[in-house]
């Protein structure tokens, strides 16, 4: 069986990308569901979150998309049982260029996920801050797209060219690709400003913008600086509540009950 493929997008810095890949896929495989997360930003901070050593990271990304290696041996297992992640190091930062002088330039990663059977129930792609041709390999590569936005003045006007980037590759590449959710972040309900982007998210997405709002929330800030999500941080945080409550309503849209592995 494939594992569902979703990558975390958004190519705009600083919205929560690796927060939400490291938090969703700590959710998930606490729920039992073997889960694999993909550092592809070069500054591999979702590797660094999940206590991943700069000098353990052998094989990395950078490998998976232009060696000839598979998942499974560029894997790591992590301190969460059932999670894994494929770590990022700067090698990253020429994939680029070198895809760019390649036939095939937008199929690796998804010739590299979908080349056999996999013992995972979902791979979380995290995606760099840019709509550069490591990004579009993810959307290749991927079943669907999670949109973390951060609630914020011109947040919706940001998202235009991600969802024309998104139909570009459905008419070329991928034509399943479509949008997973769109998840509000760093949500602060005491913000007007706030409650104005959600209205105008839902008024212009609808159905698209999940019901999960992801709050600002200071250990949500702090858990990556002991190498650990949420979760294991604090448990008992807004945060981790809040990634909790986000693993459920995905499973719920995917109407998924049970884990493949249990």
């Amino acid at each position: 069986m494939r594992a569902k493929i979703v990558a975390v997008a958004n190519q705009k810095g600083g919205v929560g990308k690796t927060t939400t890949a490291i938090n969703l896929g700590a959710a998930l495989a606490m729920r039992g569901y073997r889960t694999l997360i993909i550092d592809l930003d070069p500054q591999g901070n979702a590797s660094t979150g999940l206590g991943v050593d700069r000098d353990t990271r052998l094989l990395s990304t950078y490998d998976l998309l232009l060696g000839d290696v598979s998942a499974d041996a560029a894997s790591q297992s992590t301190a969460i049982e059932g999670l894994s992640i494929i770590p990022a190091n700067m090698d990253l930062s020429s994939a680029d260029g070198e895809l760019m002088a390649t036939a095939k330039r937008v199929v690796h990663l998804r010739n590299a996920l979908r080349s056999r059977d996999t013992t995972y129930d979902y791979v979380l792609i995290d995606c760099p801050p840019s709509l550069n041709l490591t990004t579009i390999n993810a959307f290749v590569a991927s079943d669907t797209i999670l949109v973390p936005l951060q609630a914020e003045f011109f947040a919706l006007e940001g998202l235009s060219q991600l969802l024309l980037t998104v139909r570009e590759v459905r008419g070329s590449a991928n034509t399943g690709l479509r949008i997973e959710g769109v998840l509000l972040t760093m949500f602060d309900r005491r913000n007007n400003l706030c409650q104005q982007v959600e209205d105008d998210a839902r008024q212009n997405l609808g159905d698209l913008v999940l019901h999960t709002k992801i709050p600002r929330n200071v250990r949500l800030s702090e858990a990556p600086s002991y190498a650990m999500p949420v979760m294991n941080y604090d448990p008992t945080s807004r945060g981790a509540i809040a990634y909790r409550t986000l693993a459920g309503e995905f499973l719920q849209r995917n109407r998924v009950k049970e884990p493949t592995h249990a």
